[in-house]
């Protein structure tokens, strides 16, 4: 039930009043970090009840409403062979997830190195390298990074390839797709290439970070219709397709202003480079588009 997810409320005896009243308890998605696992073997209300907490980091019960904390992040599972006793995520939440990530057979050496750590008995201890604070900053400091506006056209124009029923769609989307992605599509390419940018070392948003996260951040989004199911082809297939087909016209060049000194205020442990330092920095930065 969406109680399950969300919480409920429950009579509560006051021990210092000696009355009744109702006292509402928290549901396991009043977390940083929740994994639906296997999330379409929950029935449809209860898919539901996640739209609101991903969406508007919220939840409504019995007409109040409660925050969530932050940060905030929803990560799910669904298998994709045993469909007996599942529910297909509507569009409407499968858009509200940023990536769709597919995870395929280990290599030789990944399931060699699972073998060893899974019988050995001893596990690692994780090493925190980030705290909720500098979480925090780096989710204030992506969309701070500019973008060029051909970049901008670029991601716009992947996204409209991809509407079978337009004129500027491309003539294997035309034939493959029912539909195409929807604005969320457009708004989750942008914020990918600025964090892929930023992960990178870069203080720029160029066309081929866009290119780089485009399949994660678009296979959800388009429904492929039944002559490609019967020819075996895919949505990844698809986007494979139109990014070799769309070209990536300009070039971003960024120029460090020296001007300001200060240092980095969350100097990162893992030896990428420092360059996220406080909301003023960016701004010590200059953008050419060519």
């Amino acid at each position: 039930m969406p109680s399950d997810i969300t919480g409920t409320e429950v009579i509560y005896m006051d021990p210092t009043m000696g009355e009744k009243q109702f006292k509402f308890l928290n549901g396991p998605v009043f977390a940083n970090i929740v994994l639906a696992d296997e999330i379409n073997r929950a029935p449809s209300k209860t898919q539901a009840a996640m739209l609101e907490a991903m969406q508007e980091h919220r939840v409504t019960v019995a007409g109040r409403t409660y925050p969530l904390g932050a940060p905030f992040f929803v990560l799910a599972t669904q298998n994709p062979i045993e469909q007996e006793g599942t529910y297909p995520l509507p569009e409407a939440q499968l858009d509200r997830f940023m990536f769709l990530i597919n995870v395929g057979y280990l290599t030789e050496d990944e399931e060699f190195t699972t073998m060893k750590m899974g019988t050995s008995g001893k596990g690692e201890k994780p090493e925190a390298i980030m705290n909720t604070e500098h979480i925090l900053y780096l989710q204030e400091t992506v969309p701070q990074i500019p973008v060029a506006d051909h970049v901008y056209r670029y991601a716009e124009k992947l996204v409209r390839s991809a509407w079978p029923k337009q004129p500027g769609a491309l003539d294997n989307c035309k034939k493959y797709l029912s539909f195409g992605a929807g604005p969320r599509a457009n708004l989750g390419l942008i914020l990918a290439a600025k964090g892929h940018a930023l992960l990178h070392g870069q203080v720029y948003v160029g066309t081929e970070n866009v290119a780089a996260i485009a399949k994660a951040v678009l296979r959800q989004r388009i429904s492929v219709n039944f002559a490609a199911q019967g020819e075996g082809i895919s949505a990844d297939t698809v986007w494979t397709s139109s990014l070799s087909k769309l070209p990536r016209t300009g070039r971003v060049k960024g120029k460090m202003i020296t001007h300001s000194k200060q240092k980095p205020r969350f100097p990162l442990k893992n030896g990428t480079k420092s360059f996220v330092t406080n909301g003023r920095s960016l701004s010590a930065y200059t953008y050419e588009a060519r």
